[in-house]
């Protein structure tokens, strides 16, 4: 996948090093509205780390591991999606996103989840595509919901950030209930 469109003038394509400056440009701009939800919101301060940080994901892409892709509208990079677990042995992988304020209200997150979840079960076989979320992210858990997904249950004090533990809600989709 080179380039997938969500929506007129939006698209999702793969996050790659090479688009670091991009991404930090990216990080700056949104990391105060991210930061309640995700820990890379703040500790990618400089290029290098946001380099650094999308190498990774690329590593364990060769590796048919977890993967990354940016979302994109009208040119400008305004979120992300991603499978922080990518387990083809197993047939599990999860999903997250995370969109800029001015990007909302368009969809695009769900677009993007749906385009992937479609990918992980009918192109990759993929058995299962878990959403976990914090319960007070409410955008969040909303997505899960518009994909048609299941809630499984909330993992009590499962995710320590910003010096406190939060509960994390479960969600997921099974192909052969689908």
């Amino acid at each position: 996948m080179l380039a997938h469109p969500l929506a007129d003038g939006a698209e999702l394509r793969a996050l790659e090093p090479w688009r670091a400056e991009e991404f930090y440009a990216f990080v700056a701009r949104s990391g105060a509205h991210l930061a309640p939800w995700l820990p890379w919101a703040t500790d990618i301060d400089e290029p290098a780390k946001a380099e650094s940080w999308l190498r990774g994901y690329a590593e364990d892409q060769a590796r048919d591991g977890r993967r990354l892709y940016g979302i994109w509208l009208d040119g400008l990079l305004v979120g992300g999606a991603g499978f922080a677990t990518f387990d083809v042995r197993s047939g599990n992988c999860s999903l997250g996103a995370w969109l800029a304020p001015e990007a909302r209200g368009r969809g695009l997150v769900t677009l993007a989840a749906r385009h992937m979840t479609e990918w992980a079960f009918g192109t990759r076989g993929m058995a299962r595509v878990e959403w976990a979320a914090a319960t007070g992210n409410v955008r969040s858990l909303a997505v899960a919901k518009r994909l048609g997904m299941e809630r499984e249950g909330v993992l009590r004090s499962a995710l320590p950030f910003g010096g406190v533990r939060h509960d994390v809600e479960v969600w997921s989709l099974v192909a052969d209930r689908r």
